[in-house]
């Protein structure tokens, strides 16, 4: 299994409310809309906790961080061989989410990678 892993800043103009909604009510129907024909097994949105004075706190603790990230997306897919190819309908359909994506997304300020998962504690 892989995992892309988008961590997300918002477009300058947006507060972190209304990029949160867009994310989640105009942005997550697009990727449930294209998961079939992407092969995306799993799409989790991770949403950043407005919390007065606490992501200051955490900048201090880690001797002055940059600011946190608003959100983090995670996309699980069954191997990298999914991903890319030639199928006109997957490259529309990444093209359809990377339009969708420059409407609240700092593209430019939010990183993305594939990455192995490691569960180290689990519930259960």
């Amino acid at each position: 299994m892989i995992k892309l892993v988008f961590a997300l800043r918002r477009r300058p103009e947006m507060t972190l409310e209304e990029f949160q909604a867009y994310w989640r009510n105009v942005h997550a129907p697009l990727v449930a809309e294209r998961a079939e024909v992407l092969q995306i097994r799993r799409y989790v949105q991770v949403h950043t906790k407005d919390l007065a004075g606490l992501h200051g706190a955490f900048q201090r603790r880690n001797h002055g961080a940059p600011e946190p990230y608003d959100g983090v997306a995670e996309l699980w897919f069954d191997s990298l061989d999914v991903m890319g190819g030639d199928d006109p309908a997957v490259r529309q359909a990444q093209a359809d989410l990377l339009a969708d994506e420059a409407n609240f997304i700092d593209l430019s300020n939010s990183p993305m990678w594939l990455s192995d998962e490691f569960e180290v504690v689990a519930d259960g």
